[in-house]
């Protein structure tokens, strides 16, 4: 029997105990799979493991999970982000070595955008705080002021000592563009250091599937893409992967509506302001996690065409991306153009320019 889970992006498969004739070596997956839920980050997150025995490995994940929480998050005092931008202006912060990489990570890929992912953006997301309680619509003289804050050119990095600075005081990092595909590679290297060789990792948007599907021996995952105009669980269309990440950046996560209109969750370092384009989600598929989450916020901000453009030159880093628009069109980089299956009864077509 068929069943499907649905994660944001929505991975559909069979289930099966591999039978006494495998080889020894072969792992055995179980028809109920192991399966955790908390609520850390911001988000849902779930981990789901299908080989036989490795329960233990879900406690190992969490433990993961939390820890990069801790460094990286900015709803709780204390953190390294915390304490990196309370320090903006005044002198540099020594960090944990394992934060250094993250701290390259979005240095990169803001650089490698062109700031289209800008890991400077706090001065801007602050005012706004959408998706915590205080969210709300700021004034445009505070726009005005957060707007040369954001730039990050203005991040200086010594890799060499560990740390951190921020030159202009009032300068924030935010690191929710990015934060949850470093920790879903993190959790990955710890489940397949307990042996685990099938599982699901989803932080909300944020997905890794490892290995292959237990319907069997190099058997893809058949993962879909959410319809971001219908309820959670609704695919516009499937691709097979198979131990790849899929992120998608979408106007339907999280947003504020003030008199009537919405404001999404995802800023432009330009204006100050949620993005407003026809855009309603850009799916980034790729080898590791923190590549998709950096890249589906730079192509949202490149818009569709750029944005095409941009993820087409990554194909031989072998990252693909789907773009959904408004008007429910389907745009597709060219190594998922054979792959990608269209959901008949979605009311979405492929786009063309």
């Amino acid at each position: 029997m068929m069943r499907k889970i649905f994660i944001g992006i929505i991975a559909f498969f069979g289930l099966f105990t591999l039978s006494g004739c495998q080889k020894k070596a072969q792992p055995t997956y179980l028809k109920t799979p192991y399966t955790q839920n908390e609520f850390v980050m911001g988000t849902t997150c779930t981990l789901t493991i299908y080989d036989k025995g490795k329960k233990s490995a879900l406690k190992d994940g969490f433990a993961m999970i939390h820890h990069v929480d801790d460094e990286a998050t900015l709803t709780r005092g204390g953190s390294v982000l915390d304490k990196i931008n309370d320090n903006a202006g005044i002198k540099p912060v020594k960090v944990p070595k394992d934060f250094m990489p993250l701290l390259e990570k979005a240095y990169y890929f803001s650089k490698n955008s062109n700031g289209s992912f800008d890991m400077a953006i706090g001065a801007v997301t602050n005012l706004w705080q959408i998706g915590l309680p205080g969210a709300r619509v700021p004034a445009q003289s505070e726009i005005d002021q957060a707007l040369p804050l954001v730039n990050w050119r203005d991040v200086k990095l010594d890799s060499k000592n560990n740390t951190a600075y921020l030159t202009k005081k009032g300068m924030r990092l935010d690191f929710g563009g990015i934060a949850k595909g470093w920790v879903a590679d993190k959790v990955r290297d710890v489940l397949r250091k307990d042996g685990v060789t099938a599982a699901i990792i989803d932080l909300g948007g944020n997905v890794v599937v490892m290995g292959h599907s237990p319907l069997g021996a190099k058997r893809d995952w058949h993962v879909g893409i959410q319809d971001p105009t219908a309820a959670r669980g609704t695919a516009v269309g499937t691709i097979p992967e198979s131990d790849e990440s899929i992120v998608t950046a979408g106007t339907y996560e999280q947003y504020l509506i003030s008199h009537g209109h919405k404001y999404i969750y995802l800023f432009d370092p330009k204006t100050g302001y949620p993005y407003d384009n026809n855009l309603a989600s850009v799916t980034i598929v790729s080898k590791k996690s923190v590549d998709g989450d950096a890249l589906s916020n730079a192509a949202f901000d490149k818009g569709l065409k750029d944005g095409l453009q941009y993820m087409n030159a990554k194909n031989s880093q072998h990252i693909q991306a789907i773009f959904i628009t408004n008007d429910k069109k389907i745009y597709l980089t060219n190594g998922l153009k054979k792959q990608f299956k269209f959901d008949a009864d979605s009311g979405y077509h492929k786009g063309n320019f």
